[in-house]
């Protein structure tokens, strides 16, 4: 007996907002919050998955979360049930971090379903700061969800900031 596809959509709107069981924050490796998205979850989020990340930091080799691998927190005073943070990799011209992303989504996802999670939320990872070509994360996105092995989760958001990101992830699904 096969398991039902995951339902994958792509929106514009505010990831903090959303109605799912994990909202995935693109976190950088200290796990103590930053800007864009990891601020704006740690801002909406309260204090409570702050003190969940100085415990999950505690608990990694040397302090920091490995790019490419992700963990669990409380998600506090947002909507949904739990934040998984993930450490994208910072784009370069020079060195193909393609896995490192990958990873990011299929990592999210497996600790999403760890926890029982039927619905997740997720950024453009890496698409801001850490400069990564819309077009290119959008793929690679798209790709790493489709590709996921089967699990609990059952529905995929891509909660995209602006309509220019949007446009490109809905064409990045077909």
């Amino acid at each position: 007996m096969t398991s039902p596809a995951i339902h994958v959509i792509a929106k514009q709107g505010d990831i903090t907002t959303e109605e799912v069981d994990v909202i995935v924050n693109a976190a950088n490796p200290g796990l103590l919050g930053g800007g864009g998205v990891d601020g704006a979850i740690h801002a909406a989020g309260g204090p409570a998955i702050l003190a969940e990340c100085r415990q999950r930091k505690r608990e990694l080799p040397g302090g920091q979360l490995p790019r490419g691998q992700a963990v669990a927190t409380t998600a506090g005073r947002l909507l949904a049930r739990w934040v998984v943070h993930t450490a994208g990799p910072v784009w370069s011209p020079d060195d193909d971090r393609t896995e490192v992303l990958t990873s990011c989504y299929r990592e999210s996802l497996r600790v999403a379903g760890d926890l029982g999670a039927r619905s997740i939320a997720f950024p453009a990872i890496s698409a801001g700061v850490y400069g990564w070509p819309m077009d290119d994360a959008a793929r690679i996105a798209v790709s790493s969800v489709r590709a996921a092995p089967p699990g609990p989760v059952r529905e995929v958001r891509f909660v995209l900031f602006g309509p220019e990101a949007l446009q490109v992830f809905q064409r990045a699904m077909g």
